[in-house]
């Protein structure tokens, strides 16, 4: 009978001290529970790291560009020059990084920027509906048309025209200039840059090139190495346009963006961004 009572007095004992431990552990909850309970409940996600941070932290500005005089262009010596080119390694040196320059594809250009291969994109770069919708840009710095860029021997055949239906025009590839000649309903030549547009014009093997105004203005004509190249209509007042603007492309969300346009603005105080601007013929150009 002894025996018996001790047995069912230790299985009573075994049974309370059962029932304390779940007690215990559901009063204390585990570090997963802890860590469940302090993430946030409301779709948010922790900030990423700055752009400008992660600039300064590498070092190194890189920035996307295409050959383009006289905004992007090599001297003989293989460095980068140009207003813009000039204004990035000031931008550089305002941030307290160097600055590389990468050329690229300009079709490619939203891919380069998101892909962080480049950190932003400054070549002359018109802000139309298709760049403003994919990245974050800067203030505009200055104006800029699509030209028809035509032999000299040939300009007179040019002119009056309203349309370029039945027109081979060599186009920069995803260029602003591309998007005016097919809307005024050219057959387009794509094209790596648009130095290579007048090439194409010259070898005779396109009929006329799409270009930046200001590039027209320093690439062809009497003293350049298109001498046989002109100018003729503007393809924005053909389309009943106004007249385009230039902008720097950054990452959507960049912070690099104000860091930018605090630069610019102290840069027109100071006098640099004309100065540089003169050495390169574009002063006209340049929004105040």
């Amino acid at each position: 009978m002894m025996k018996k009572l001790l047995a069912l007095t230790m299985a009573v004992l075994m049974v309370l001290s059962l029932a304390a431990c779940g007690n215990q552990n559901d009063a204390q909850p585990t570090d997963a529970a802890v860590q469940t309970d302090a993430a946030p409940t409301d779709g948010t996600e922790a900030p990423a790291e700055s752009d400008l941070a992660y600039v300064q932290g590498k070092g190194t500005l890189v920035v996307g560009i295409t050959d383009f005089a006289p905004m992007d262009y090599q001297d003989d010596n293989g460095e980068w020059i140009g207003f813009d080119a000039d204004m990035a390694k000031a931008f550089a040196e305002d941030l307290g990084v160097d600055v590389s320059f990468q050329e690229i594809n300009w079709d490619n250009k939203v891919m380069e920027l998101n892909s962080k291969n480049v950190d932003c994109l400054w070549n002359g770069m018109t802000l139309t509906d298709e760049v403003t919708s994919s990245m974050a840009c800067s203030t505009p710095y200055s104006t800029n048309a699509q030209v028809l860029v035509v032999p000299a021997d040939k300009a007179a055949d040019f002119e009056g025209l309203t349309t370029l239906e039945g027109l081979s025009i060599a186009v920069e590839s995803g260029s602003a200039g591309q998007a005016a000649a097919e809307a005024l309903g050219a057959t387009t030549v794509p094209v790596q840059s648009q130095a290579n547009t007048l090439m194409e014009v010259s070898a005779g093997t396109s009929d006329a090139a799409v270009i930046d105004l200001l590039m027209a203005g320093a690439m062809i004509g009497e003293g350049t190495s298109y001498a046989n190249l002109t100018y003729t209509m503007n393809l924005n007042t053909m389309q009943g346009e106004a007249d385009e603007v230039y902008g720097v492309g950054f990452r959507t969300g960049s912070d690099l963006v104000d860091a930018y346009n605090n630069f610019w603005d102290a840069a027109l105080a100071s006098g640099l961004a004309m100065e540089t601007a003169t050495t390169y013929g574009v002063q006209e150009s340049i929004i105040q």
